[in-house]
């Protein structure tokens, strides 16, 4: 496991996303969660949304040729210990992030973003075919919610006991580890770890605060954190779900609808 020494750079971890401007999640969610881990955050923005704790008011993509330039300044200067993708809206972006990284040695976690907390639409629909044929192939660790993993594989979820035929659904896709995440069912949110012959299974204790905004970006950014300093994926998969779960306890009010997790309680209370 990598330490980060005075006058050296600590892991290097870029996200591949979209802004929100409430903070909450996406790029911003991202990086606050990659200064929790002791990582050194990057970003590539791939959308800039109008958001607030009510919900998503509108998202405009950025031309292709900003996000190719902003991924080649990065990767061709700086580089990546692990990188982690969220929000990509349209199918031109999915394609060229996939390539951009297909060449990648570095870890890639994948956040299949469709909707938003709120139900908002972040991805064009034929832009998830793109996602399913071209990203997945090149991640290391998917980290689809249930409706993910129906708009995915059209496998529907309604218990526990499903999750393990989800898992495989997903597999099929391409990627090298599967993390379903059960926390929208009933009883304590538990989610499954699955490379195509083990599983893993995570549970924690559910906390009933409602302000759970940026939760499936914060535990991607913190398993991509956790790999960029050498864990394993269950480990790191393990040690991220710990932490959301701190920060879904720490989830603080913030406008009028649903707050963020608080990304630096781990730092408040070290």
């Amino acid at each position: 496991m990598t330490s980060h020494q005075p006058g050296q750079a600590p892991p290097l971890v870029l996200t591949v996303a979209g802004s929100d401007s409430g903070g909450g999640a996406g790029i911003q969610a991202d990086l606050k969660t990659m200064l929790a881990h002791g990582v050194h955050g990057m970003s590539v923005i791939a959308a800039v949304t109008a958001q607030n704790s009510l919900g998503v008011q509108g998202y405009w993509e950025l031309p292709p040729e900003a996000v190719r330039a902003q991924l080649d300044s990065v990767l061709s200067d700086i580089g990546v210990d692990a990188v982690k993708t969220g929000m990509l809206a349209s199918r031109a972006l999915v394609e060229l992030v996939s390539e951009a990284l297909a060449g990648a040695s570095a870890p890639i976690v994948v956040d299949p973003v469709g909707v938003s907390k709120h139900g908002d639409s972040l991805l064009a629909g034929d832009a998830v075919d793109a996602v399913r044929t071209r990203l997945l192939p090149v991640a290391t660790v998917v980290t689809p919610n249930l409706f993910e993993v129906e708009q995915l594989t059209g496998v529907k979820v309604t218990d526990e006991s499903g999750m393990r035929a989800a898992a495989e659904a997903v597999k099929e896709l391409g990627p090298r580890w599967v993390l379903v995440k059960g926390g929208h069912l009933p009883g304590e949110p538990a989610d499954l770890l699955f490379d195509g012959t083990d599983e893993y299974r995570f549970t924690a204790e559910r906390h009933d605060n409602r302000h759970t905004h940026g939760t499936g970006c914060t535990l991607a950014s913190a398993i991509a954190s956790n790999l960029a300093k050498g864990e394993p994926v269950p480990e790191a998969v393990e040690k991220a779900k710990r932490y959301v779960t701190g920060a879904i306890a720490n989830g603080f009010p913030l406008g009028t609808g649903i707050g963020p997790v608080d990304h630096g309680w781990n730092l408040h209370h070290a």
